[in-house]
């Protein structure tokens, strides 16, 4: 089965338009305190002209430069969240005005891509991460010139049947990655956590451990006990004794096991967000079709973006406070160089 065929198929599954509510507001209040004016990129996916690649990914190795803003917002036009290649769109014009893929994965590198595969539930549900922007991203790593990418996720539900059914993991190995298992506890070793008064060590993955780059991929959703589950809380899937950190104050759990694990590259999925009965969804969830994407290399900044969006912002989230603290981020978005990319 091809690119185009598999793309077919996952947008049969269709999106349910039940619940539904616009994301124009959301993203144009998203960085009213800061920020660059939107850009409305060209036909190719560049908003920068200058930035193109030789690859159709931006794969080209960019050095960082203060011309590249800290963090992209993309949105794209209405029917973005529900349309098959939506999330590749965003992604390619994304990672374009970034700077390309190239600025953070080298060739010969070997490369982690942790998405959510936390729920055994289909695409449509927004649970997990939308599977053809995984595969996108992989191809992306590849064009610049990794040796080697996994895709891994320590999964809530029976880990095999979320990487089957999520559409992840037929969507990662056609695009070239490995998927690797994280259902057992031997693939886990302990950190000492260092800066931490939660934590005083976890067990991490050992392909994160050993990565040259990790690529941070959560989707954008509500959660239960959290109250916004995003780029922080995306990371609690990649250690093992993560059950702890709801009696341990999970805020705090939040922010401190960001000093363990240590993307270069953040991906913010958004497209059709859980506003309601996350983190996994039920009957009566309502969403919002944002349509939109934020990337950066800055992990609280990207969440501290994402919380504007959500509609409840980064006050009501302390982790992202607790974390920018810790030295891990920025939460404050009027510092930094934001694009925001209108499809």
């Amino acid at each position: 089965m091809d690119r185009r065929e598999f793309m077919k198929r996952l947008a049969g599954l269709g999106a349910a338009s039940a619940g539904l509510v616009g994301g124009g507001r959301l993203f144009a209040s998203m960085l009213e305190a800061g920020g660059s004016p939107t850009t409305r990129a060209s036909p190719s996916g560049d908003p920068e002209g200058d930035l193109r690649a030789a690859d159709p990914w931006g794969g080209g190795r960019v050095p960082v430069s203060e011309a590249l803003p800290q963090l992209v917002a993309v949105k794209g036009q209405a029917g973005t969240a529900t349309a098959a290649d939506g999330p590749v769109r965003l992604f390619t014009a994304g990672i374009a005005a970034l700077g390309g893929m190239g600025r953070f994965v080298a060739k010969g590198e070997t490369v982690v891509i942790k998405p959510n595969i936390g729920w055994d539930v289909a695409p449509d549900r927004g649970a997990n991460t939308n599977p053809l922007l995984v595969a996108a991203i992989i191809e992306a790593c590849l064009a610049a010139g990794a040796k080697r990418v996994y895709v891994v996720d320590h999964s809530c539900d029976e880990w095999r049947a979320c990487y089957r059914n999520s559409g992840i993991e037929a969507a990662a190995k056609q695009a070239g990655a490995t998927v690797a298992p994280a259902g057992s506890e031997s693939y886990y070793h302990k950190v000492e956590m260092r800066g931490a008064t939660a934590l005083s060590s976890v067990k991490v993955h050992e392909l994160l451990l050993e990565a040259d780059a990790i690529i941070n991929v959560p989707v954008l959703k509500s959660h239960g006990g959290a109250g916004m589950t995003c780029a922080l809380k995306n990371l609690m899937g990649a250690v093992w004794d993560r059950q702890a950190f709801h009696f341990q104050g999970l805020d705090r759990c939040i922010a401190e096991v960001a000093l363990a694990v240590r993307p270069k590259l953040t991906i913010v999925e958004a497209s059709r967000v859980m506003l309601t009965g996350g983190p996994r969804g039920n009957g009566s969830t309502r969403y919002a079709e944002l349509g939109m994407q934020i990337l950066s290399p800055d992990i609280v900044a990207a969440d501290a973006a994402s919380a504007k969006s959500f509609g409840s912002g980064q006050r009501t989230f302390p982790y992202i406070g607790m974390a920018a603290a810790l030295g891990l981020g920025s939460a404050d978005l009027s510092t930094l160089d934001i694009r925001r990319i209108q499809l």
